[in-house]
């Protein structure tokens, strides 16, 4: 990466404008990358304010089609954003925004989860707060309407995703629910809040809470009666959701076929780790051993944090001096326990100057306070150092030479969480699983996502079940995650369900992994004698988030 500041080009006013046109229109994305000036408000999730983003989304394509590229970097962000809104404008004319609910993506979450992000240092942080708060039902008021012109058009989710939204809703809006606990800590960092906005945060909140209740009223009464009755989706609907999720175009019959090989490596190379673990053990041997160490324990959620936070400071600190090249700003990686309890680990990027930190989230589920370090190990590696976080913060970082929309918001599932699996396995390579407990935490990770890859594929495809007795369905792939995970069983619950909601995302994180090794052997083999796996990190991260096929074509391109 240079320091040198770039000319901004017309293909760059075009892409920061529509970071500007997406911030305007879906607020909560503002607040996402950290950008506060709409932060007093929700976006239009009506069905005219879907068709509104659509336009603009149209009117932004025509423009770079007449925009002339100059340089590289010009290239690439040309690629990649056509091919981003072109995909927008097709999943926009295949209406799955009028079945947009699921139990982890959905604006049945977002719209509650945007206060995550939301700065609470002053009592002018909390009054912007308030006034959000104020304009929820109003949010939720058109994501009904969405919904009811999916009904009538017989557009609709899965009745499973509707009837665990609705769980989910009872849990935001319950007396010790989120509105009520989050208020009721409201404190800015300078002392008491003026009792007139602690008012007014008490009685948004409880507005926010009825219109969650409005929701979740309508689900019951309207949309589960009419949703679907199967979890898949299809072929040709969920061939859409891969693209969107991966960036790429892949072979669905043949990547299945390597999902099945894949888990079935995974589970070999598990077994000889379970040997060395104890000899002459199985895998579930092996993890009862493991489970019973208390030495490889943590209790409570302020252990898991602060274990977190080590774990991360130690990784940016070594690999730093010694694998990547870590600017200052990218040191500050803040481990959190999430306000939320369902299910879940995840990362947030910083802002764009920083003064938001990339934060690692953990989002555990109710009843759960044991925490195994051999199975958490990689998991820190994945969403901090060198995974999301050193990926998504480099991007951020390179401002001299990327726009906006490149630093903030390009990018994949596929590349993002491919990345992170890649990181895994390097962290392996590095030394960093030496202890074999270790080892297996990573492989059980590893086999997890090349399980997901077999279902996912497998339920919305409805591919014959591995065992011949029908086709895959909610029951047969709940009992094959059991079998593939180790996990407790309400984690898996959340994970299948996650998976049956949101088609083409679970498989984004072992194909994404494949791509990436695909793209480095490729990379090796067009360098021969001068490849460096450094050098080959740095220009890939160097590109920002793209979609897997831009990401191929830049780096055989430079």
């Amino acid at each position: 990466m240079t320091d040198a500041q770039r000319t901004p080009t017309p293909i760059d006013t075009i892409a920061d404008a529509w970071v500007d046109t997406l911030a305007e229109r879906e607020p909560t994305l503002a607040t996402y990358i950290g950008r506060f000036e709409h932060n007093g408000r929700f976006g239009d999730y009506s069905p005219e304010g879907a068709e509104a983003l659509i336009a603009d989304a149209r009117a932004a394509r025509t423009a770079l089609d007449g925009a002339d590229t100059v340089d590289a970097i010009d290239t690439v962000t040309k690629m990649d954003l056509v091919r981003e809104l072109d995909l927008m404008i097709e999943q926009h004319e295949a209406k799955t925004h009028l079945r947009d609910l699921n139990v982890i993506a959905s604006p049945a979450q977002d719209i509650r989860s945007t206060f995550d992000l939301m700065p609470t240092a002053t009592a002018d942080d909390w009054s912007t707060i308030s006034a959000r708060l104020k304009d929820l039902p109003r949010a939720i008021d058109g994501y009904i309407s969405t919904l009811r012109r999916g009904i009538s058009e017989g557009v609709v989710p899965a009745r499973r995703q509707v009837t665990e939204v609705v769980t989910q809703i009872a849990r935001y809006t319950s007396d010790t629910g989120f509105f009520a606990e989050f208020v009721s800590e409201a404190a800015p960092d300078e002392g008491q809040l003026p009792a007139s906005l602690a008012r007014d945060l008490s009685t948004n909140a409880n507005a926010a809470r009825v219109a969650y209740d409005s929701l979740a009223s309508f689900l019951s009464s309207e949309l589960a009666p009419a949703a679907g009755e199967s979890d898949a989706v299809g072929r040709e609907l969920y061939a859409l959701h891969s693209r969107h999720f991966l960036g790429a175009e892949i072979d669905l019959d043949e990547t299945y076929e390597w999902g099945v090989e894949e888990l079935a490596r995974m589970v070999a190379e598990q077994e000889a780790i379970a040997n060395e673990i104890l000899p002459g053990a199985s895998v579930e041997e092996a993890v009862a051993f493991l489970e019973k160490d208390e030495s490889r324990k943590l209790r409570g959620t302020k252990a898991l944090q602060e274990w977190m936070q080590r774990t991360s400071d130690r990784a940016v600190e070594e690999l730093g001096r010694t694998h990547f090249d870590i600017a200052a700003p990218i040191r500050n990686l803040e481990c959190m326990i999430a306000p939320t309890n369902e299910g879940g680990i995840y990362y947030t990027g910083p802002t764009d100057d920083f003064s938001r930190p990339g934060r690692m989230w953990w989002s555990v589920p109710e009843g759960v306070d044991t925490f195994d370090t051999w199975r958490e190990l990689t998991t820190v590696y994945h969403e901090g150092v060198p995974g999301h976080h050193l990926q998504i913060a480099q991007a951020v970082y390179n401002r001299a030479q990327l726009n906006s929309w490149r630093r903030l918001l390009a990018g994949t599932s596929g590349h993002a969480e491919g990345w992170a699996l890649y990181a895994e396995r390097l962290m392996e390579q590095l030394g960093y699983l030496d202890d074999p407990a270790d080892r297996l935490g990573m492989l059980d990770g590893q086999r997890m996502r090349a399980a997901r890859v077999v279902l996912d594929i497998g339920v919305h495809l409805q591919k014959p079940r591995l065992d011949g007795t029908g086709v895959w369905d909610h029951d047969y792939a709940l009992a094959f995650m059991l079998k593939n995970v180790n996990m407790s069983e309400e984690f898996v619950r959340f994970e299948v369900n996650r998976y049956l909601g949101w088609p083409g995302q679970a498989p984004s994180y072992k194909v994404g992994q494949r791509i990436w090794e695909q793209v480095r052997d490729e990379e090796q083999e067009r360098r021969g004698a001068d490849f460096s796996m450094k050098q080959f990190h740095t220009r890939a991260l160097d590109i920002g988030g793209v979609g897997l096929d831009t990401l191929r074509a830049a780096l055989a391109s430079a």
